[in-house]
């Protein structure tokens, strides 16, 4: 055999070592190109991956700058207007991806935040602006009350018939502006700016009426048991309310159609109710009166619509500082019932009719022996201002009866036997059976004489009430309220 030389082993050895060497490098580089191909693989998913996150970031700042632009133009517009209108809804969301989200948040603080300054503005403003009516409604009612006695003084001095018609007129129209300045400043926070003395429910319902134009369509019905009567610090807050439920009455009814008035005596109060057969209202319009007659919450001007609406304001006004009560309901009748209920304790009490009697343009209540007046039908020769300047006076006597007087009867009250309700009159006998017989024969009609002389008693009545009544230092709310 021929061998194999020593240096062909050398080269064999090497050339397999070297063909290890080759196969492991071989077996590295195709890891290292597996994993930079997973590496290449890897980074082309975070690529896409950070591309589409690009994208989706852009759709949502593209969504955020859209509710941003949303807020701005839509839903803010919407909170201003639903401040001052509560039935405007203020729309939501643009994109409901956003709900619940810190965007969400971030919008409604916003919201919150410009509602809240918008409401103190607003209260700020409404307030100054109540402030400069107070004053100016006090100024200008003063004047109006200084018009009316220069009027009165005038009806006085002349004798002329057609110049005391005129003068009449201008009286009446004069007391139009009065009520309608009294109860923008009482809506806007002043007090009504007269006192007067205790005044009889029938009286004071009759001077209400006498201050509205169209008061001949109104008919009063006096069921009150005892001569009811409001003490004075009430009187003119009451006669403020019963005129504008009763002007709300004259307006919505057909200028032919009756406004009814009972006057009704509980246990622990009396009532006015007043009944017209005109449009009606609407549950939320009835709502709304409630809220307002309530008094409760702030009260607004601007709530008050254009132009202004104040008769429940005033009404409402009224009623949280002195303590009586206002309803108003559907009438069976097809237009709204309005009630004012008084509390017997403390805003009524009994006159002694013998003391102090009633006015004769007041309607008689349903007693045995009493016929009813006609309440729409005033004196001859009187007017409706006449009535509105003695309502809560007491009016002198008359020259002569107008009706059947009553039976002389001599009457005592009684305190209340229980708390709140109202004194109870407890009669006596007649003084004679002669007495108590009724009249039969007919009553003269008047003469010219006698309606002059009527008229004349019944104007020096209503001035020297009047003197007494500005002669007195005037008096806060709240000391009213408090006395």
């Amino acid at each position: 055999m021929t061998s194999i030389p020593e240096a062909l082993l050398w080269c064999l050895s090497a050339g397999t070592a070297a063909a290890v060497v080759l196969a492991a490098f071989s077996v590295r580089a195709s890891g290292q190109r597996k994993a930079l191909r997973a590496r290449l693989t890897a980074a082309e998913e975070q690529n896409s991956a950070t591309l589409h996150s690009n994208t989706e970031l852009s759709a949502r700042l593209r969504a955020t700058e859209a509710e941003i632009r949303h807020l701005a133009g839509t839903r803010l517009p919407d909170l201003t207007m639903a401040l001052a209108h509560p039935h405007v809804p203020v729309r939501g969301l643009l994109d409901a991806r956003f709900a619940g989200s810190e965007t969400d948040e971030a919008l409604a603080a916003v919201l919150e935040q410009v509602g809240e300054a918008i409401t103190k503005e607003r209260t700020r403003v409404d307030a100054a602006a109540q402030s400069a009516l107070r004053g100016a409604t006090t100024t200008i009612q003063a004047l109006l009350y200084r018009l009316q006695t220069a009027l009165q003084e005038m009806q006085h001095r002349y004798d002329d018939p057609e110049i005391a018609q005129d003068l009449l007129n201008a009286d009446f129209l004069n007391e139009q502006a009065l009520r309608r300045v009294q109860a923008t400043g009482v809506v806007c926070g002043a007090w009504p700016g007269l006192t007067r003395e205790d005044s009889y429910l029938a009286e004071l319902v009759v001077g209400a009426m006498s201050r509205l134009r169209g008061y001949e369509r109104v008919q009063i019905s006096n069921q009150l048991r005892d001569p009811v009567a409001v003490v004075a610090r009430a009187v003119e807050p009451i006669a403020i309310t019963v005129t504008e439920l009763l002007a709300n009455a004259l307006h919505h009814s057909h200028r032919e159609l009756p406004v009814t008035i009972t006057l009704q005596q509980g246990n622990r109060g009396a009532s006015v109710i007043i009944d017209d057969y005109g449009v009606g209202m609407h549950d939320d319009e009835i709502k709304a009166a409630m809220e307002l007659l309530a008094g409760d919450g702030d009260l607004l001007l601007t709530q008050l619509g254009d132009p202004p609406r104040s008769g429940f304001a005033a009404a409402g006004q009224l009623v949280r500082q002195y303590g009586f009560g206002v309803h108003v309901e559907p009438s069976p009748y097809g237009g709204v019932r309005a009630v004012v209920y008084i509390p017997g304790d403390p805003l009524l009490t009994v006159l002694d009719e013998s003391a102090q009697p009633m006015s004769v343009m007041a309607p008689l209540p349903h007693r045995s022996g009493m016929t009813e007046r006609s309440s729409s039908a005033l004196p001859t020769g009187a007017t409706p201002s006449s009535a509105a300047s003695s309502a809560g006076q007491p009016a002198p006597a008359p020259a002569a009866p107008a009706a059947p007087p009553a039976p002389a009867v001599h009457a005592s009250y009684d305190a209340p036997a229980t708390e709140g309700e109202l004194p109870r009159r407890r009669r006596r006998k007649p003084a004679s059976e002669a007495e108590q017989a009724p009249r039969t024969e007919p009553i003269p009609p008047r003469s010219p004489e006698e309606t002059g002389s009527r008229w004349a008693a019944l104007q020096r009545g209503t001035e020297s009430g009047r003197a007494a009544a500005q002669s007195e230092p005037p008096r806060s709310p709240e000391g009213n309220a408090q006395s």
